[in-house]
């Protein structure tokens, strides 16, 4: 039973795959609540499955990009559970989960980018072909800079549709989605570790200090 859960986004998506198709799956009806919501949620799923924790045979999680608080709070449950029960621990590219969503379910049928909110007024960037694989990115870009008038998949799209006037669905990641492509190897399987793309804003304030001179 593979566990997969994305903590990217402002919310929480949770779900079990039984290594046949997706069998249970929620999401989080608070937003920016990773750390409140992530244990419950995976709890919801498994009780909703009838299994439990020692049931698991692998775990895969959502890379990013993303803000860093909830990446940190993703990866590092992923982590922790992996090590626990001594199962893998696979993370895939949070817009290359999109971009296999978006082909999946019919949305897209050329080539298109997929963008999720960076916040700061940028987005997070990259270029698909039909087929869904990445062909560019990711990056973060204001989407002045990035403009485009080809398909674009993800909520940076419907945040910014002067820059994006043709948006498609999905707006954000699916742990369903996420746990069928790293099932069937449909995205790129990494080591759990965050694709943050710029510096944490406590790395940025820390830098910025000047440094203290002895009298």
């Amino acid at each position: 039973m593979l566990l997969a859960f994305d903590t990217a986004t402002p919310q929480v998506t949770v779900a079990l795959h039984d290594g046949d198709d997706v069998v249970a799956e929620v999401v989080s009806d608070r937003t920016m609540k990773h750390g409140e919501q992530l244990a419950p949620s995976i709890a919801d799923v498994m009780a909703e499955a009838g299994i439990v924790r020692q049931d698991l045979t692998a775990i895969a999680v959502g890379a990013g990009p993303g803000p860093f608080t909830g990446l940190r709070v993703g990866l590092v449950t992923a982590r922790t559970l992996g090590f626990a029960l001594e199962i893998p621990v696979y993370a895939a590219c949070t817009l290359d989960v999109l971009a296999v969503e978006a082909v999946g379910t019919g949305a897209v049928s050329s080539g298109f980018f997929v963008a999720t909110d960076a916040r700061r007024k940028e987005v997070y960037l990259a270029s698909y072909d039909a087929d869904g694989t990445r062909l560019e990115g990711p990056v973060v870009a204001r989407p002045a800079d990035v403009a485009t008038s080809m398909p674009v998949v993800g909520e940076g799209a419907l945040l910014y549709p002067d820059a994006f006037p043709s948006p498609l669905g999905p707006q954000r990641p699916s742990a369903g989605w996420l746990a069928r492509a790293v099932a069937e190897e449909r995205v790129e399987l990494m080591d759990p570790e965050p694709l943050y793309l710029r510096r944490p804003d406590a790395v940025e304030q820390a830098a910025q200090k000047k440094p203290v001179t002895p009298r």
